[in-house]
């Protein structure tokens, strides 16, 4: 049976169905969509789906969007490497930190990115990312508060994790590109320990995103 993911290369969304993907040792082609040149907006693609975005997970004769229900349906599908715990109380734990932090860990990562990365130089307004960094910083401080042991789960891996790390390791992309903003300095110690670990996974710099490299 054939398996693709239809990816977006920095899209965190994208990113999380790439890591599970690796996680559960799934074999899988992978199709970066380019943004820059519509891929996303052809007749083909748009056919898969009518919304223009990523990522979309075609196995077999199904074809998947929403990289939530993505999640749960490898889930259910291939249990092996479980991603979601045993008892509803764990599942339950885990599905409140996907929303929390699509909620607002994400929202934060994103006008950081907005205020740096995605505008140009000469109209980046100081204040403006003072004001992102000010809003990162208490919600990095409330998950690392989050953490149960290693991971987000306790002892192993789960699906907070992979919807977690990718909006961690786009706040650190942001000083890899601008280092003057210094981001890292104000993860707390926790988080630094925590995306040395993720990092040290062996798919972890796999699923980099590809114009990174």
């Amino acid at each position: 049976m054939s398996r693709t993911l239809h990816y977006g290369s920095g899209s965190p969304f994208a990113w999380k169905v790439w890591l599970a993907l690796e996680h559960k040792q799934l074999p899988y082609d992978l199709r970066v969509i380019q943004f820059d040149r519509g891929d996303h907006k052809t007749p083909e693609f748009l056919q898969l789906n009518p919304r223009g975005k990523v990522p979309v997970l075609v196995d077999g004769d199904l074809v998947l969007w929403e990289s939530g229900a993505i999640l749960e349906y490898l889930e259910d599908k291939y249990p092996e490497r479980a991603l979601l715990p045993s008892t509803p109380e764990a599942r339950a734990y885990q599905r409140r930190l996907v929303s929390e932090a699509e909620s607002y860990l994400y929202v934060a990562q994103r006008e950081l990115m907005r205020a740096t990365l995605f505008t140009p130089e000469a109209e980046r307004d100081p204040a403006r990312i003072t004001a992102a960094i000010d809003a990162v910083v208490p919600e990095l401080e409330r998950f690392a508060g989050y953490l149960r042991g290693e991971w987000f789960g306790g002892a192993t891996l789960s699906l907070a994790d992979l919807t977690i790390y990718p909006y961690l390791r786009l706040l650190q992309r942001v000083e890899d590109r601008l280092p003057h903003i210094e981001i890292r300095a104000r993860f707390p110690a926790e988080i630094t320990d925590y995306m040395r670990r993720f990092s040290a996974l062996p798919y972890a710099e796999k699923t980099d995103p590809p114009h990174w490299r």
